[in-house]
């Protein structure tokens, strides 16, 4: 059989299963400090590959592909690509919100 082109999602796959793997450790102790050792390291490694990612959005976005082909050729939405260019990560929560000079709700509340 033909070896797979990268970027099919094979590796994802890899890491999915790895997750998966440390779920079925059968010995609660060794699960917990193994899970303990992977999220020290997740925060670096998510960070690095979301820079990765911005890197590549930004090159393309500069080479003027529009947000909805780029959104097509990663596979997420275009406001996720808008999110990219922006710098957001991460829920909603962490956004900075609009001023209310931005607000285009239309109406004074008081």
């Amino acid at each position: 059989m033909a070896e797979e082109p990268a970027g099919d999602g094979e590796e994802a796959q890899r890491v999915f299963d790895a997750l998966d793997a440390l779920k079925g450790i059968e010995d609660e102790e060794a699960r917990a400090r193994e899970i303990s050792k992977f999220l020290r390291a997740y925060g670096p490694k998510i960070k690095e590959l979301s820079d990765i990612r911005r890197a590549y959005v930004m090159a393309q976005r500069g080479q003027k592909i529009s947000v909805r082909a780029l959104a097509a050729k990663l596979a997420v939405s275009a406001s996720t690509i808008q999110d990219i260019e922006r710098g957001y990560s991460g829920s909603g929560k962490t956004r900075p919100r609009k001023a209310k000079d931005e607000d285009d709700g239309g109406s004074d509340r008081g």
